[in-house]
């Protein structure tokens, strides 16, 4: 199995417009520091999934075919736009499964164009897509959202953005399980109000409780980059970078 990071930032990732902190700015002049909507692409025998569209170029990135499926863990702007320019090309219609929202995102239920968008997966319910087992997990967020394990032969990856701190449900069912790879919501530094989403104390507290092998920190802002720049994570915790690969084995996890 392999995944690699489409896009690692939030809503005010860098570089931020108009801002001129220290990671905005070495955003601008070095691209390998810019950071575009959390996403990710899940390669696994035939399977080529992509997990959340906020990318707004998707028609630019994939040609058609090359996608067996589309994941949403919810229906904010930020992780769907790519699919309303995407919706209105030609060939094979692509299957789309989201969190039960009947809000969606403005009118893309109404005008699906090529989306298949199927009816949600069941909470902590495996479904079988190819050789890759998918369980839906519900999140904390200001809207109904899912993450997802993924199983592949015993190797389990768990993607959980975009959240702060877990719902009871979900840490419960996660300690069951032996984690490979945590990737995790963590989009501010230290912040006593953390509402929607992790800052770093809670999603370091949330992988502690998890105890996965490996952890990755994703969603991440141009504040949490500058807390970055002066601050060292626990060992096996790593911030994410976009175009990151992960190849996921039966024993271990590599960086491609």
């Amino acid at each position: 199995m392999k995944l690699t990071f489409l896009g690692t930032g939030g809503v005010t990732a860098a570089p931020l417009f108009g801002c001129s902190c220290q990671a905005c700015g070495r955003a601008r002049l070095e691209t390998r520091f810019r950071r575009a909507p959390c996403s990710a692409l899940i390669e696994v025998g035939g399977e080529r999934i992509l997990l959340d569209a906020g990318l707004p170029l998707l028609t630019e990135r994939f040609q058609p075919g090359e996608l067996t499926r589309i994941l949403l863990t919810h229906y904010h702007m930020d992780h769907v736009q790519g699919l309303f320019a995407l919706r209105w090309g030609m060939g094979k219609p692509i299957p789309v499964w989201g969190p039960p929202d009947e809000r969606g995102c403005d009118d893309l239920f109404k005008h699906p164009g090529l989306l298949n968008f199927r009816p949600a997966l069941t909470p902590f319910v495996p479904q079988q897509f190819g050789e890759l087992q998918v369980i839906a997990l519900p999140l904390q967020h200001s809207r109904l959202t899912y993450g997802y394990l993924f199983d592949w032969q015993g190797t389990r990856l768990a993607w959980l953005c975009d959240t702060c701190g877990l719902p009871p449900d979900t840490a419960e069912f996660l300690r069951g399980q032996q984690i490979d790879q945590l990737i995790i919501d963590c989009n501010d530094p230290p912040r006593v109000d953390a509402r929607n989403h992790n800052d770093v104390t809670r999603a370091l507290a949330t992988i502690a409780s998890l105890q996965p092998r490996q952890a990755w920190l994703t969603h991440l802002s141009h504040e949490m980059d500058n807390w970055l720049r002066e601050n060292s994570l626990p060992t096996a915790i790593r911030p994410a970078y976009d175009g990151l690969t992960l190849g996921m084995g039966v024993d271990q996890a590599v960086i491609v």
